[in-house]
Parts: structure tokens; C-alpha cells; sequence
């Protein structure tokens, strides 16, 4: 087995533990970035909010226009039973958050995949 070949393996190994988080730990995940790219959670704490909470599609973005400008709403009615509410500035902050979070996946795997360090010896390779 060469070199290249052992390090995908590494890389698939990472990948497949990267992705084995459950939904809602996706889900919370997400909410973690919507706070702090200030996005407003407002509870589900009325019937009426419930029953509006419950017209959206769960855990999906949607875009309203309110005075001509992009209102973005998030429902999580399992997690938080909320609606995260943000404004296009919120909106771009999330972006640049989740971009920045990616960035520091890519790098995370790229140090796994570069470890020098990495123990062989149990996978019976050299």
C-alpha cells in the first residue's frame, strides 16, 4: 500500500467521523452560528406563534420582504421550539461565519492528513 493511498484512508476515516453527527447536533450547530451572526430567537411561546412557527419548513431558511427589505427566518420547532429572526446584515454575517467555519474544517483535516506523528504500527503499515 503506498503513501498516497494510506493518507485517503486517513481522510476517509476523517470525513466519515466528521459526518457522523446526528441532525440535531447539525441542527444546534447551525443555531450556534445564527446567534453569533446576530440573529434574534424569538420563542414559540403562544399558540399563535406556535401555529405560525409550524407554517415554515423546519429547520430551512426562508426569505420574507418586510418594507422592501430581506427578513431571513429560521424555525427549529424540535431543538429550541424558536424562530431565528435576522436582516440581511445578519444574514451576510452567518454567511461569513459558515465560510469561516469550513475554512477551519479544511485546515483541521489538512493537519490530520499532513501528521507526521500518525501510528502505523496498529494498521499494519511499515
Amino acid at each position: 500500500m503506498t503513501k498516497s493511498i494510506a493518507l485517503c484512508a486517513v481522510a476517509g476515516l476523517a470525513l466519515a467521523a466528521a459526518g457522523c453527527a446526528t441532525p440535531q447536533q447539525q441542527v444546534s450547530q447551525k443555531e450556534d452560528l445564527l446567534a453569533a451572526a446576530g440573529f434574534q430567537v424569538r420563542p414559540a411561546d403562544s399558540p399563535h406563534r406556535v401555529e405560525a412557527m409550524r407554517r415554515l419548513p423546519p429547520d430551512r431558511f426562508v426569505e420574507k420582504v418586510v418594507n422592501g427589505n430581506p427578513i431571513y427566518l429560521y424555525a427549529d420547532p424540535l431543538d429550541c421550539n424558536c424562530l431565528y429572526l435576522g436582516n440581511q446584515q445578519n444574514w451576510d454575517a452567518y454567511k461569513q461565519e459558515m465560510f469561516a467555519k469550513q475554512l477551519a474544517d479544511e485546515a483541521q483535516m489538512t493537519a490530520i492528513l499532513n501528521q507526521d506523528a500518525w501510528d502505523w504500527g496498529p494498521w499494519g503499515y511499515p
